[in-house]
Protein backbone atom coordinates (compact mmCIF):
# COMPACT_ATOMS: atom_id res chain seq x y z
CA UNK A 1 0.00 0.00 0.00
CA UNK A 2 3.08 1.87 0.80
CA UNK A 3 3.97 2.15 -2.69
CA UNK A 4 0.94 3.23 -4.15
CA UNK A 5 0.09 6.25 -1.94
CA UNK A 6 3.79 7.64 -2.74
CA UNK A 7 3.32 7.10 -6.73
CA UNK A 8 -0.44 8.57 -6.34
CA UNK A 9 1.37 11.78 -4.08
CA UNK A 10 3.57 12.19 -6.95
CA UNK A 11 1.05 11.89 -9.71
CA UNK A 12 -0.34 14.96 -8.18
CA UNK A 13 2.74 17.10 -8.36
CA UNK A 14 2.78 17.17 -12.06
CA UNK A 15 1.36 20.03 -13.85
CA UNK A 16 1.31 18.79 -17.20
CA UNK A 17 -1.20 16.17 -18.58
CA UNK A 18 1.58 13.59 -20.45
CA UNK A 19 3.42 13.42 -17.46
CA UNK A 20 0.61 12.95 -15.16
CA UNK A 21 -1.11 9.89 -17.71
CA UNK A 22 2.57 8.51 -17.69
CA UNK A 23 2.52 8.81 -14.08
CA UNK A 24 -0.86 7.58 -13.60
CA UNK A 25 -0.07 4.18 -15.96
CA UNK A 26 2.97 3.68 -13.55
CA UNK A 27 0.69 3.73 -10.45
CA UNK A 28 -1.73 1.17 -12.06
CA UNK A 29 1.59 -1.12 -12.70
CA UNK A 30 1.54 -1.43 -9.12
CA UNK A 31 -1.32 -4.04 -9.02
CA UNK A 32 0.50 -7.54 -10.05
CA UNK A 33 -1.60 -9.02 -11.85
CA UNK A 34 -1.89 -6.35 -15.05
CA UNK A 35 -0.43 -7.02 -18.11
CA UNK A 36 -0.96 -4.52 -19.60
CA UNK A 37 -1.44 -0.51 -19.36
CA UNK A 38 -2.22 1.96 -21.75
CA UNK A 39 -3.94 5.39 -22.25
CA UNK A 40 -5.93 5.80 -25.16
CA UNK A 41 -6.27 8.89 -27.13
CA UNK A 42 -9.96 9.70 -29.03
CA UNK A 43 -9.87 12.24 -31.82
CA UNK A 44 -12.00 12.35 -34.75
CA UNK A 45 -10.48 12.08 -38.35
CA UNK A 46 -12.53 12.79 -41.37
CA UNK A 47 -15.81 13.09 -39.07
CA UNK A 48 -14.93 9.38 -37.60
CA UNK A 49 -14.23 8.91 -33.79
CA UNK A 50 -10.91 7.21 -33.60
CA UNK A 51 -8.40 5.74 -31.12
CA UNK A 52 -5.29 5.16 -30.41
CA UNK A 53 -2.50 4.19 -27.69
CA UNK A 54 -1.00 7.44 -26.90
CA UNK A 55 1.00 6.01 -23.86
CA UNK A 56 1.58 2.02 -22.33
CA UNK A 57 3.65 -0.28 -20.07
CA UNK A 58 6.54 -2.10 -22.39
CA UNK A 59 8.02 -4.11 -19.41
CA UNK A 60 8.68 -2.46 -16.46
CA UNK A 61 8.64 1.27 -18.20
CA UNK A 62 6.00 3.71 -19.75
CA UNK A 63 6.83 4.94 -23.03
CA UNK A 64 4.82 7.52 -25.45
CA UNK A 65 3.57 7.36 -28.77
CA UNK A 66 5.91 9.91 -31.49
CA UNK A 67 3.89 10.11 -34.00
CA UNK A 68 0.24 12.49 -34.67
CA UNK A 69 -2.87 11.27 -33.95
CA UNK A 70 -4.02 11.39 -37.86
CA UNK A 71 -0.69 9.57 -39.15
CA UNK A 72 -0.58 6.93 -36.23
CA UNK A 73 -0.28 3.35 -37.68
CA UNK A 74 -1.92 2.10 -34.91
CA UNK A 75 -4.79 4.06 -34.64
CA UNK A 76 -7.96 2.34 -35.35
CA UNK A 77 -12.04 3.44 -35.73
CA UNK A 78 -13.72 3.49 -31.91
CA UNK A 79 -16.20 1.01 -33.57
CA UNK A 80 -13.91 -1.70 -33.35
CA UNK A 81 -13.97 -1.40 -29.42
CA UNK A 82 -17.71 -1.79 -29.32
CA UNK A 83 -17.71 -2.46 -25.39
CA UNK A 84 -15.99 1.07 -25.10
CA UNK A 85 -18.34 3.01 -27.74
CA UNK A 86 -21.25 1.65 -26.00
CA UNK A 87 -19.76 2.90 -22.73
CA UNK A 88 -18.86 6.70 -24.36
CA UNK A 89 -22.60 6.28 -25.97
CA UNK A 90 -24.38 5.74 -22.81
CA UNK A 91 -21.67 7.53 -20.13
CA UNK A 92 -20.88 4.59 -18.14
CA UNK A 93 -17.85 4.85 -16.04
CA UNK A 94 -16.55 1.92 -16.96
CA UNK A 95 -16.84 -1.37 -19.70
CA UNK A 96 -15.11 -4.46 -19.92
CA UNK A 97 -14.39 -7.38 -22.15
CA UNK A 98 -13.32 -10.92 -21.26
CA UNK A 99 -12.52 -13.62 -23.65
CA UNK A 100 -9.68 -16.46 -23.69
CA UNK A 101 -8.09 -15.50 -20.59
CA UNK A 102 -7.92 -12.09 -21.47
CA UNK A 103 -9.71 -9.65 -19.37
CA UNK A 104 -9.82 -5.95 -20.27
CA UNK A 105 -11.22 -2.99 -18.38
CA UNK A 106 -11.96 0.57 -20.10
CA UNK A 107 -12.52 3.66 -17.84
CA UNK A 108 -13.03 6.23 -20.06
CA UNK A 109 -11.71 9.97 -19.04
CA UNK A 110 -14.36 12.67 -19.25
CA UNK A 111 -13.80 15.91 -19.65
CA UNK A 112 -16.82 17.76 -19.01
CA UNK A 113 -19.16 16.83 -21.80
CA UNK A 114 -16.57 15.24 -23.64
CA UNK A 115 -14.15 12.07 -23.95
CA UNK A 116 -10.57 12.60 -24.87
CA UNK A 117 -8.96 9.75 -23.73
CA UNK A 118 -9.16 6.49 -22.01
CA UNK A 119 -7.46 3.87 -19.88
CA UNK A 120 -7.13 0.16 -20.38
CA UNK A 121 -6.30 -2.34 -17.99
CA UNK A 122 -5.47 -5.88 -19.33
CA UNK A 123 -4.71 -8.44 -17.41
CA UNK A 124 -5.33 -12.43 -17.83
CA UNK A 125 -7.46 -12.91 -14.22
CA UNK A 126 -10.80 -11.67 -14.09
CA UNK A 127 -10.82 -8.30 -12.03
CA UNK A 128 -11.69 -9.05 -8.36
CA UNK A 129 -14.15 -6.63 -6.31
CA UNK A 130 -11.05 -5.08 -4.11
CA UNK A 131 -8.84 -4.58 -7.13
CA UNK A 132 -11.16 -2.77 -9.37
CA UNK A 133 -11.74 -0.73 -5.82
CA UNK A 134 -8.35 0.62 -6.29
CA UNK A 135 -7.78 1.25 -9.47
CA UNK A 136 -11.37 3.18 -9.60
CA UNK A 137 -9.84 5.05 -6.83
CA UNK A 138 -6.49 5.65 -8.47
CA UNK A 139 -8.46 6.58 -11.85
CA UNK A 140 -10.70 8.82 -9.73
CA UNK A 141 -7.61 10.83 -8.16
CA UNK A 142 -6.48 11.11 -11.63
CA UNK A 143 -9.46 11.86 -13.26
CA UNK A 144 -10.01 14.90 -11.10
CA UNK A 145 -6.40 16.13 -11.58
CA UNK A 146 -6.87 16.52 -14.94
CA UNK A 147 -9.93 18.02 -14.62
CA UNK A 148 -7.97 20.75 -13.02
CA UNK A 149 -5.07 21.10 -14.95
CA UNK A 150 -7.78 21.35 -17.84
CA UNK A 151 -9.58 23.99 -16.27
CA UNK A 152 -6.00 25.92 -15.05
CA UNK A 153 -5.27 26.55 -19.11
CA UNK A 154 -8.71 26.79 -20.60
CA UNK A 155 -10.39 30.24 -21.26
CA UNK A 156 -12.96 30.85 -19.34
CA UNK A 157 -15.37 32.22 -21.80
CA UNK A 158 -14.17 30.04 -25.24
CA UNK A 159 -12.41 26.46 -23.42
CA UNK A 160 -9.80 27.04 -25.91
CA UNK A 161 -6.46 26.73 -24.44
CA UNK A 162 -5.38 30.14 -22.61
CA UNK A 163 -2.33 32.41 -23.00
CA UNK A 164 0.25 31.28 -20.28
CA UNK A 165 0.09 27.52 -21.89
CA UNK A 166 1.34 28.67 -24.82
CA UNK A 167 5.23 28.47 -24.05
CA UNK A 168 4.76 25.28 -23.18
CA UNK A 169 2.49 23.57 -26.18
CA UNK A 170 5.04 25.69 -28.55
CA UNK A 171 7.90 23.60 -27.07
CA UNK A 172 6.12 20.21 -26.75
CA UNK A 173 4.78 21.44 -30.91
CA UNK A 174 8.64 21.29 -31.33
CA UNK A 175 9.87 18.23 -29.99
CA UNK A 176 7.32 16.42 -31.50
CA UNK A 177 7.75 18.10 -34.80
CA UNK A 178 11.33 16.57 -34.57
CA UNK A 179 10.23 13.15 -33.05
CA UNK A 180 7.86 12.90 -35.98
CA UNK A 181 10.22 13.79 -39.10
CA UNK A 182 13.24 11.22 -37.66
CA UNK A 183 10.19 8.50 -37.46
CA UNK A 184 8.72 9.49 -40.88
CA UNK A 185 11.96 11.05 -42.52
CA UNK A 186 10.21 13.47 -43.77
CA UNK A 187 10.42 16.43 -42.47
CA UNK A 188 7.45 19.27 -42.83
CA UNK A 189 7.01 22.71 -41.50
CA UNK A 190 5.62 24.41 -38.34
CA UNK A 191 3.41 27.09 -38.51
CA UNK A 192 2.69 29.99 -36.27
CA UNK A 193 -1.05 32.04 -37.53
CA UNK A 194 -2.57 35.26 -35.20
CA UNK A 195 -6.08 35.46 -35.47
CA UNK A 196 -7.52 38.64 -35.17
CA UNK A 197 -11.35 39.99 -35.78
CA UNK A 198 -11.72 43.04 -37.50
CA UNK A 199 -13.44 45.74 -36.25
CA UNK A 200 -14.47 43.87 -33.26
CA UNK A 201 -14.66 47.47 -30.60
CA UNK A 202 -17.02 48.07 -32.84
CA UNK A 203 -19.25 45.17 -32.27
CA UNK A 204 -18.86 45.55 -28.64
CA UNK A 205 -19.77 49.20 -28.78
CA UNK A 206 -23.26 48.87 -31.34
CA UNK A 207 -24.44 46.03 -29.68
CA UNK A 208 -23.03 45.33 -26.76
CA UNK A 209 -20.46 42.76 -24.89
CA UNK A 210 -22.96 39.67 -24.57
CA UNK A 211 -23.23 39.75 -28.28
CA UNK A 212 -19.24 40.19 -28.64
CA UNK A 213 -18.98 37.33 -26.53
CA UNK A 214 -21.35 35.48 -28.77
CA UNK A 215 -19.02 36.54 -31.44
CA UNK A 216 -15.50 35.11 -29.55
CA UNK A 217 -17.72 31.56 -28.77
CA UNK A 218 -18.74 31.38 -32.70
CA UNK A 219 -15.19 32.18 -33.75
CA UNK A 220 -13.70 30.15 -31.44
CA UNK A 221 -15.98 26.87 -32.45
CA UNK A 222 -15.00 27.48 -35.96
CA UNK A 223 -11.15 27.58 -35.04
CA UNK A 224 -11.72 24.29 -32.89
CA UNK A 225 -13.73 22.38 -35.60
CA UNK A 226 -11.30 23.76 -38.56
CA UNK A 227 -8.05 22.10 -37.13
CA UNK A 228 -6.76 18.61 -36.42
CA UNK A 229 -6.24 17.19 -33.03
CA UNK A 230 -2.53 17.56 -33.32
CA UNK A 231 -2.61 21.56 -33.98
CA UNK A 232 -3.04 23.95 -30.97
CA UNK A 233 -5.66 27.18 -30.97
CA UNK A 234 -5.40 29.37 -28.07
CA UNK A 235 -6.87 32.38 -26.97
CA UNK A 236 -4.42 35.36 -26.18
CA UNK A 237 -7.00 38.16 -24.77
CA UNK A 238 -9.62 39.87 -26.79
CA UNK A 239 -10.47 39.10 -29.65
CA UNK A 240 -6.89 37.37 -30.90
CA UNK A 241 -6.13 33.69 -31.59
CA UNK A 242 -3.38 32.08 -31.65
CA UNK A 243 -2.90 28.95 -33.87
CA UNK A 244 -0.26 26.38 -34.03
CA UNK A 245 -0.09 24.29 -37.07
CA UNK A 246 2.02 20.63 -37.35
CA UNK A 247 3.44 18.95 -40.24
CA UNK A 248 2.47 21.15 -43.24
CA UNK A 249 3.73 22.76 -45.83
CA UNK A 250 3.38 26.55 -46.49
CA UNK A 251 0.69 25.92 -49.40
CA UNK A 252 -1.09 23.89 -46.93
CA UNK A 253 -1.53 25.71 -44.38
CA UNK A 254 -1.93 28.98 -46.63
CA UNK A 255 -5.14 26.96 -47.42
CA UNK A 256 -6.40 26.04 -43.92
CA UNK A 257 -6.11 29.72 -43.29
CA UNK A 258 -7.96 30.86 -46.42
CA UNK A 259 -10.71 28.37 -45.14
CA UNK A 260 -11.03 29.36 -41.76
CA UNK A 261 -11.31 32.87 -43.22
CA UNK A 262 -13.89 31.96 -45.29
CA UNK A 263 -15.90 29.73 -43.09
CA UNK A 264 -16.40 32.82 -40.66
CA UNK A 265 -16.77 35.65 -43.42
CA UNK A 266 -20.07 33.18 -44.60
CA UNK A 267 -21.57 32.41 -41.32
CA UNK A 268 -24.34 34.60 -40.37
CA UNK A 269 -24.15 35.85 -37.01
CA UNK A 270 -27.74 36.79 -35.31
CA UNK A 271 -28.27 40.90 -34.58
CA UNK A 272 -24.44 41.41 -35.78
CA UNK A 273 -24.64 39.79 -39.41
CA UNK A 274 -21.42 39.17 -40.84
CA UNK A 275 -18.01 39.39 -39.22
CA UNK A 276 -14.00 38.57 -41.03
CA UNK A 277 -11.15 38.46 -39.92
CA UNK A 278 -7.55 38.90 -40.74
CA UNK A 279 -4.81 36.50 -40.59
CA UNK A 280 -0.77 36.57 -40.02
CA UNK A 281 1.42 33.39 -40.17
CA UNK A 282 4.95 32.83 -39.97
CA UNK A 283 7.74 29.60 -39.78
CA UNK A 284 7.55 28.27 -36.04
CA UNK A 285 10.86 26.92 -36.32
CA UNK A 286 14.16 28.38 -35.50
CA UNK A 287 13.16 31.06 -33.54
CA UNK A 288 12.26 31.76 -30.04
CA UNK A 289 8.14 31.91 -29.32
CA UNK A 290 8.33 35.47 -29.23
CA UNK A 291 10.36 36.08 -32.06
CA UNK A 292 7.79 33.83 -34.15
CA UNK A 293 4.52 35.69 -32.72
CA UNK A 294 6.29 38.82 -33.60
CA UNK A 295 6.94 37.84 -36.85
CA UNK A 296 3.20 36.92 -37.42
CA UNK A 297 1.80 40.09 -35.62
CA UNK A 298 3.89 41.65 -38.36
CA UNK A 299 1.87 39.67 -40.93
CA UNK A 300 -1.39 40.45 -39.24
CA UNK A 301 -0.76 44.52 -39.66
CA UNK A 302 0.04 44.02 -42.96
CA UNK A 303 -3.22 42.48 -43.29
CA UNK A 304 -5.06 45.23 -41.49
CA UNK A 305 -3.66 48.19 -43.05
CA UNK A 306 -4.28 46.70 -46.40
CA UNK A 307 -8.09 46.00 -46.61
CA UNK A 308 -8.38 43.58 -44.22
CA UNK A 309 -10.24 39.93 -44.44
CA UNK A 310 -7.43 38.30 -45.71
CA UNK A 311 -4.27 35.90 -45.05
CA UNK A 312 -0.85 36.73 -44.74
CA UNK A 313 2.33 35.03 -44.92
CA UNK A 314 5.19 36.73 -43.10
CA UNK A 315 8.21 35.33 -45.41
CA UNK A 316 6.53 35.72 -48.64
CA UNK A 317 5.68 39.74 -47.54
CA UNK A 318 9.99 39.92 -46.46
CA UNK A 319 11.07 38.06 -49.81
CA UNK A 320 8.86 40.47 -51.74
CA UNK A 321 10.09 44.20 -49.63
CA UNK A 322 6.47 44.70 -48.55
CA UNK A 323 7.34 45.15 -45.40
CA UNK A 324 10.14 47.59 -46.05
CA UNK A 325 13.45 47.15 -44.76
CA UNK A 326 15.48 46.72 -41.66
CA UNK A 327 16.76 49.37 -39.33
CA UNK A 328 19.42 48.06 -37.23
CA UNK A 329 19.76 50.32 -34.14
CA UNK A 330 21.88 48.70 -31.50
CA UNK A 331 20.54 45.69 -30.55
CA UNK A 332 17.13 46.18 -31.29
CA UNK A 333 15.63 45.95 -35.17
CA UNK A 334 13.06 47.82 -36.24
CA UNK A 335 10.64 47.88 -39.07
Amino acid sequence: MKPLLQNLAEMTTHRDHLRLEVSVLSTLMLQGRIVRVRALELFTLERQTMVRPRSWSQGTEVVSSAHDPSSDPSRTPLAQLPELANCIATRERSAERSEDGCHILWLPVWLGETVHACLEITQERPFKRHQRDIITGVFLVYQNYQNLLDYSERDALTGLLNRKTFDEQFARQQIAAVASALADGAPTGQWLAVVDIDHFKQVNDRFGHLYGDEVLILVANQLRSMFRSEDRVFRFGGEEFVVLLRSMTVEQAHSALERLRQAIQEQPIPQVGQITVSIGFAMAQGAAPVEVLGRADQALYYAKEHGRNQVCHYEALERSGALGKKVEHSEVELF
